[in-house]
């Protein structure tokens, strides 16, 4: 079944001046980082962040609210769902910085969604430069209000980059079984991490710590 993509989409970043102001936080303001692996986590998260603007930015439409078979989440509520656990996080491991507000899974729009996921991944950053920088108040790690607290380490790392890399596999299966597949070119930079570096602000690519 060959489908297509259409082209009344929501602007992209370049175009829409908020969400390029917020984007600019993960981009341009990234906090001072006293250690290598906090510096590799900050570019880390921003590369991971660039995957999920990717996905909004090229899915149909028509997709976003589609109802899937059985009662899987929208891809619509699957993003919200990211965001909001983001929020969460912030909020209970790093109190004292700007949490974002939620977002509503049943009305929020593929721009909503974006920039909301642009200023929950610029408080992310900043938490983890806090955390792994060496010289933040941050010590522990709370994923959820029930979890036992972590000591900050590569761990906190790992399970965020865990979470967000679920949801996007979920986002892409969920867009080819509603009839909506996204293209090779936006599967394949999934995986191109030298440019997702580029687009996350680190142009000396994965493993330069400059």
């Amino acid at each position: 079944m060959t489908t297509r993509l259409s082209v009344n989409r929501q602007p992209t970043n370049r175009q829409n001046p908020k969400r390029q102001a917020i984007e600019c936080q993960v981009i341009n303001r990234q906090p001072q980082v006293h250690t290598q692996l906090g510096r590799a986590a900050v570019r880390i998260f921003a590369a991971n962040e660039r995957m999920n603007q990717l996905l909004i930015e090229n899915l149909d439409p028509v997709a976003w609210t589609a109802k899937p078979p059985g009662k899987a989440r929208t891809i619509a509520a699957i993003f919200t769902h990211v965001h909001n656990v983001r929020t969460k996080w912030v909020r209970l491991t790093a109190p004292h910085l700007k949490v974002p507000q939620q977002l509503d899974r049943a009305h929020c729009t593929p721009r909503q969604a974006s920039d909301g996921l642009a200023e929950s991944a610029a408080r992310c950053l900043e938490m983890l430069a806090e955390a792994l920088g060496g010289k933040g108040p941050i010590e522990k790690f709370l994923r959820d209000g029930w979890a036992r607290p972590w000591p900050v380490g590569p761990e906190m790392l790992c399970y965020m980059l865990s979470h967000e890399a679920h949801h996007r596999g979920q986002v892409c299966m969920l867009a080819h079984q509603l009839g909506f597949p996204l293209p090779m070119k936006v599967t394949s930079g999934l995986w191109n991490w030298e440019k997702l570096w580029k687009d996350g602000g680190s142009p000396a690519g994965p493993g330069c710590d400059s």
